[in-house]
């Protein structure tokens, strides 16, 4: 159960800077009653005007920072003092005390918890969160508060609003506020899951990517890994070729064949130079003969004493001079000439001795070094062999290490869970939130028959024929004698009446289902249009309700007549500005 205990109220609205009290611990119903002493108070009758209302504002502001009626909250501010304005109030819950504390100039907002401060935001004085947990709390809205516990001439009432406002008071009522709240509560659950499941996704996207490349990587590794070994074998096979024709070598013939190619080549050359130098003597010989026979020829001319020359005649000394110079070069002449037949011959024998060359002996190796070298060569050629054959091949390490460390299992195991999670949680969120739900319709079928009972009951108690019910898709319908009617048609006395009924009749619905509150004010509906059967079987209701029910029922009211009916009478006095509420005055029947 909820039970408010106290308010206290200090320059809010009419309530200057002198803190005003009320204790709601009575069972009973109590009148407001208006005193306003600046314009001649009760001897001239004078109720309005005193802060009646200002009691439900100053509520409806300490609990959800709103007054009831539509007054902006610097306009709650005490006009004369214009600061310091501060509304407290006491409430108990499932035996815990709890007490918030809010004011403007300057902005607070406190709220306490078995007289423990709990965190807030004083500066800012309408801290969300703070407000967030008062309102779990008290566990109803604003409107909600308005049409089961502050009932307000100058507030709309519920069958005035627009319907889908309507919708969402009776939802809430009716317990499916909660299944949208579920419902609010699943969708960030599904919210997290689908991050989650995308970042599953995504994880498992990269691994499979990843793995993508990695094997494009061993493709890779791998091609070079076969040309490695197909290089390999052909290197081996070059070895095995070389070697084995090394093999076939015999190197003893090998090196006499190179002995017999070196004197080959030797005499090939000599006999190449023989035979230049030959041709040089054959030609020398040929002009040395030549010049033999020219000489013979001068000489049997210079014996006729004419000059070989010009053909002059020649006399005395230079015949002689002439004839001496010929036989000389004759002696000269043949002796050259033979001298290069006696060379010719030598060569010619020169060229005798060395004889036919023959055929160029065939050799394996282009040098006896390298034949000197054959063993040395093939001892190479079969480390070599050796060596290659003994490599191993340097990529399947490489492939091995990727195939075993870096290509990682993909498990669907985890993301088959979130998807199952995630479908699920659809399922749940279109239950708790489709209106043709079995679920929704289910609970709207249990709650909306109490609701409609206990609403006929009141009616029949307020003496108001008409019937007024709420159908499965939440609308309301009233008749009378079978005509059906808008809440407009209706009188004001009608409405009111009906106001009270469908108040009454929430407020039982919202206490079976949630908690019980102690609390009701009820304020200038019983006095405002009613007739004196309408004010007579209201009163009925409400003392009924304050006795049985242990309800704490506040009537404001400007009537007199009003005061035999009730229990108790709070008198809100208002002098020189100023409001002040007295104490309880207990009336005795």
């Amino acid at each position: 159960m909820l039970t408010v205990k106290t308010l206290t109220v200090k320059n809010f609205l009419s309530v200057g800077n002198q803190t005003q009290a009320i204790n709601f611990g009575g069972k009973n119903l109590v009148l407001v009653l208006g005193e306003n002493v600046d314009l001649g108070g009760d001897d001239a009758g004078a109720r309005n005007g005193t802060g009646k209302t200002t009691i439900i504002n100053a509520i409806s502001y300490a609990l959800f920072g709103d007054a009831l009626t539509q007054i902006r909250k610097d306009n709650l501010v005490n006009k004369t003092n214009n600061k310091d304005m501060l509304v407290s109030i006491t409430f108990e819950k499932n035996n815990t005390t709890y007490t918030i504390e809010r004011g403007r100039k300057p902005q607070r907002l406190k709220f306490y918890i078995n007289d423990v401060e709990q965190d807030s935001n004083e500066a800012q004085g309408e801290n969300r969160e703070t407000q967030a947990e008062i309102n779990k709390l008290i566990g109803m809205t604003h409107a909600m508060f308005k049409n089961i516990i502050a009932l307000n001439t100058y507030t709309q009432p519920f069958l005035a609003t627009k319907q889908a406002e309507q919708r969402e008071i009776i939802e809430q009522l009716l317990g499916i506020t909660i299944l949208s709240e579920k419902a609010d509560l699943l969708k960030e659950q599904m919210r997290g899951t689908k991050d989650e499941l995308m970042g599953e996704k995504y994880r498992l996207d990269s691994i499979k990517q990843s793995n993508e490349k990695i094997t494009e990587s061993i493709k890779t590794i791998k091609l070079r890994s076969s040309a490695w070994q197909t290089q390999k074998d052909q290197d081996i096979t070059k070895f095995k070729d070389a070697i084995e024709e090394l093999d076939k070598v015999d190197i003893t013939v090998e090196l006499d064949a190179h002995k017999k190619l070196q004197k080959h080549n030797e005499d090939t050359k000599t006999l190449t130079s023989l035979q230049k130098e030959k041709a040089y003597h054959e030609n020398s010989l040929t002009k040395a003969d030549s010049n033999v026979d020219k000489t013979k020829s001068d000489i049997e001319y210079a014996q006729d004493a004419k000059c070989p020359t010009c053909e002059q005649d020649l006399h005395g000394d230079k015949h002689t001079q002439l004839q001496n110079k010929l036989q000389k070069m004759l002696t000269e002449s043949e002796d050259y000439s033979n001298k290069l037949k006696t060379d010719l011959a030598n060569i010619q024998q020169q060229i005798d001795a060395i004889g036919d060359l023959g055929t160029i002996p065939d050799t394996y190796y282009d040098s006896i070094d390298e034949a000197y070298n054959h063993k040395g060569t093939l001892k190479d050629l079969k480390r070599q062999l050796e060596q290659t054959e003994s490599k191993e091949d340097p990529y399947a390490e490489q492939i091995q290490e990727l195939r075993k460390s870096a290509i990682q299992k993909i498990d669907y195991t985890k993301a088959n869970e979130l998807e199952d999670l995630y479908r699920h949680q659809e399922f749940l969120y279109k239950l708790l939130t489709a209106k043709d739900s079995f679920l929704r319709t289910k609970i709207i079928e249990q709650n909306l028959t109490f609701l409609n009972q206990r609403l006929a009951v009141y009616l029949g108690k307020v003496k108001l024929p008409h019937t007024v019910i709420f159908r499965s898709d939440l609308t309301v319908n009233i008749e009378e004698l079978g005509r059906e009617l808008d809440f407009d048609n209706l009188s004001r006395g009608e409405r009111n009446r009906l106001i009270l009924s469908l108040s009454w009749a929430f407020r039982d619905v919202w206490e079976g289902l949630y908690q019980q509150i102690n609390l009701l004010f009820i304020d200038e509906l019983i006095d405002a249009g009613m007739d004196t059967s309408g004010v007579e079987s209201s009163m009925a209701v409400l003392k009924d309700m304050a006795r049985t029910q242990n309800k704490n029922i506040f009537l404001i009211s400007h009537k007199d007549e009003l005061i035999s009916r009730v229990d108790s009478v709070l008198k809100v006095v208002k002098e020189n500005g100023f409001t002040n509420y007295a104490n309880d005055v207990e009336i005795i029947i």
